[in-house]
């Protein structure tokens, strides 16, 4: 039921909006790609895997006109922490950081935790670390846009 009252009240490209950071570039795409994996390296993340999106699924028949660049990234202890208590968030993890291309701009996006964190303010231990790497993840962002 409040599932169908929020959708009356908020469309879905709101809700879209809400649930993601987006932080714009004049960089090219590639100058900022080729730096993801020392910006990781920097803030103590862990670069799981990255994918070259736009390339994936224009091998499988469907090119598209956007560069689009997806990266896995981890932090052990926070996620550690977070499935010790929470297993349920396992599907926003790894967090996520994209790269695409958007009215000339080159587009740096994540999931906005910030919501997904008052969902575990009364673990403290566990909103601390979170908040922090959430912050973290927000000025890798913030360096790799410039």
């Amino acid at each position: 039921m409040f599932r169908k009252i929020l959708e009356s009240i908020m469309p879905a490209s709101k809700m879209v909006k809400m649930f993601t950071l987006k932080m714009e570039s004049d960089l090219p795409i590639v100058e900022i790609a080729d730096k993801v994996e020392a910006a990781c390296a920097a803030h103590n993340f862990a670069l799981l895997q990255s994918y070259n999106y736009h390339q994936i699924v224009e091998s499988k028949g469907f090119p598209i006109k956007r560069k689009t660049y997806i990266y896995d990234i981890c932090q052990a202890k926070a996620a550690s922490m977070m499935l010790t208590s929470n297993p349920e968030f396992s599907v926003f993890m790894p967090c996520t950081l994209t790269l695409y291309e958007e009215n000339g701009k080159t587009i740096i996006s994540t999931m906005n935790m910030e919501i997904m964190l008052k969902a575990v303010k009364n673990d403290k231990a566990l909103f601390s670390e979170a908040s922090n790497l959430f912050n973290s993840f927000k000025t890798m962002m913030k360096g790799l846009a410039i």
